[in-house]
């Protein structure tokens, strides 16, 4: 189908998302939310009130902190405005 959105390049929607929480899924276990301060062409991210989730044999364990520069070739996917896994589980 066609995009209902007039086409946009994925660092433009990226850029849009500066100043707002940001659900980062990464290759391996961990899931990161937070707040997006910045980016570069390589997606490489600095996150503030960052929550990072990863999934253990024992359950989801959460850490907490304040910033982050986060590396873009671990990135799978990027999902503006999510709230992380735990949101997702709640509602299912």
């Amino acid at each position: 189908g066609i995009c209902k959105m007039a086409a946009i390049l994925p660092l433009e929607l990226i850029d849009k998302c500066i100043g707002s929480k940001i659900w980062v899924i990464m290759k391996g276990d961990k899931e990161i939310v937070g707040t997006l301060c910045g980016f570069d062409t390589f997606v490489n991210m600095v996150l503030e009130d960052v929550t990072e989730f990863e999934r253990t044999p024992e359950g989801l364990k959460e850490l907490k902190f304040d910033q982050i520069l986060l590396n873009g070739n671990n990135i799978c996917l990027l999902v503006p405005g999510g709230e992380g896994p735990l949101k997702v589980d709640a509602t299912s």
